[in-house]
């Protein structure tokens, strides 16, 4: 069998030997999980309710191993590897509650009753990418195990030691052989044959809007469900009349976090003309204030990039702005670049307009309400964004007027597994978790019984 090498982004050394499954072995998982899904789908609603639990209850006693494994993987801080290992679990904890709970209706008609029912799709692809392995493969899983299906995961080339593990861990907690797989591989394999194998249901994307498209077109030729979560270029608006120094003491970690690898980034600051002098200097003692620290290290708010090929991606879009000021970052081994941020005086500057994926933010002034919204909108992405102001109502106006799915007021918080997640234009199609993500792993049957 083909293998892949994992490198570590910290040490630039490899870590691990992964199998890299052919088109035939990544087949063969599919109709296992097919064959898995028929007695997954009769599982008593309690019963995989409890087996779900148990699962959460596993990876609360591997979160450590997890989370040590992240920093190892993926260059993750040991705080956010923690975080995500625990969000597995939580998701897990949250979703067990679904089985019990999918619910139908019975819909008033004339000569008869009329009843629904979400039944499961089958066997549900998830395809999870490089930048947040662990809890973007539980938004997808647990779910869709709740509802009944199967589930197939195709984690990174890059990054899939976590979730490896996580299928390890399903199996110790008592789940089914087949129902939750875990197939490594590459995109143009095992991700393609999610796409063309007639017995895969869904496939959920996460990933570049390019390769969504892809995925979106292929899934067409079978009528296939398809959930996307693609690009970002969000805006973190600043007015005038809220805490400037805690708006730019907390920018940092809207843009920064994961280094800036996060398709909710933050990565367009908009700051009132009137407070612009006064945000952009206090955002330099912030910035320089950042501890870019090898990420196993307790204190570490930011580690490396994900690979060589990343960081020179980056590297270029910074080569080509007006960088105002940057950070620190570590000497030697490892993919490293410091916080940057620059000062935009057009929205044609491709570091304002692309979506940079490092650790690069670029700063505008704007002087009203209406120019705030539209350069914020003025972007063929929505997936997220922040407001801070002191004032409700123009919260609330600003956060009605973004075209984006997530926003959040005075804060930079975007995803709670409570809540739905998911884009506008094009950073996605669909929406994941919150209290209505099983039923997108269903199918709705109606079914009238006449009374005549």
């Amino acid at each position: 069998m083909p293998t892949h090498t994992v490198v570590s982004p910290v040490t630039e050394q490899p870590i691990a030997e992964v199998p890299s499954s052919t088109a035939e072995e990544t087949d063969a998982a599919i109709a296992r999980a097919q064959e898995a899904f028929g007695p997954w789908r009769e599982v008593a609603p309690g019963d995989r309710a409890r087996l779900l639990r148990a699962f959460a209850a596993v990876v609360e006693d591997h979160i450590e191993e997890l989370a040590q494994l992240e920093v190892a993987n993926s260059g993750h801080t040991i705080g956010n590897a923690r975080w995500e290992a625990g969000n597995v679990r939580d998701c897990l904890n949250y979703y067990s509650a679904a089985p019990e709970r999918l619910f139908g209706r019975q819909i008033p008609v004339p000569g008869g009753v009329d009843l629904t029912f979400h039944e499961p799709l089958g066997v549900v692809s998830v395809i999870v990418p490089w930048n947040f392995p662990m809890p973007i493969a539980g938004w997808g899983f647990a779910p869709a195990l709740a509802a009944g299906n199967t589930v197939v995961v195709k984690p990174a080339e890059l990054t899939p030691l976590t979730a490896i593990r996580l299928g390890e861990l399903a199996l110790e907690a008592g789940l089914p052989e087949g129902v939750l797989t875990v197939i490594p591989g590459k995109g143009s394999v095992v991700g393609q044959r999610f796409v063309d194998n007639p017995l895969v249901r869904k496939v959920c994307f996460t990933g570049s809007t390019e390769v969504g498209k892809q995925i979106m077109a292929g899934c067409a030729n079978q009528v296939k469900r398809v959930t996307l979560e693609l690009g970002g270029k969000s805006a973190n608006i600043v007015f005038a009349d809220t805490d400037i120094t805690r708006a730019a003491d907390l920018a940092p970690y809207g843009v920064f976090d994961n280094a800036g690898q996060d398709c909710c980034a933050r990565s367009r600051i908009l700051v009132q003309r009137t407070a612009y002098d006064e945000f952009v200097g206090r955002l330099a003692e912030s910035v320089r204030g950042l501890r870019v620290l090898d990420p196993a290290d307790e204190s570490s708010e930011m580690g490396p990039l994900i690979s060589a090929g990343q960081r020179d991606s980056v590297q270029a879009y910074i080569d080509g702005a007006s960088v105002a000021f940057t950070g620190s970052c570590p000497q030697g081994p490892g993919w490293w670049l410091p916080p940057t941020v620059v000062e935009s005086r057009a929205t044609d500057e491709r570091v304002w307009r692309e979506e940079v994926f490092g650790p690069v933010v670029a700063v505008m002034a704007f002087d009203d309400e209406e120019e705030a919204v539209a350069l914020a909108n003025d972007t063929e992405f929505g997936l997220s964004g922040s407001i801070f102001t002191d004032d409700l109502g123009r919260g609330l106006r600003v956060a009605r007027g973004v075209e984006s799915g997530n926003l959040s007021v005075n804060s930079h918080s975007s995803v709670r597994y409570w809540t739905p997640f998911g884009g506008y234009k094009q950073s996605g199609l669909g929406r994941e978790l919150g209290p209505d993500a099983p039923m997108a792993f269903t199918e709705e049957k109606n079914v009238f019984i006449s009374t005549s």
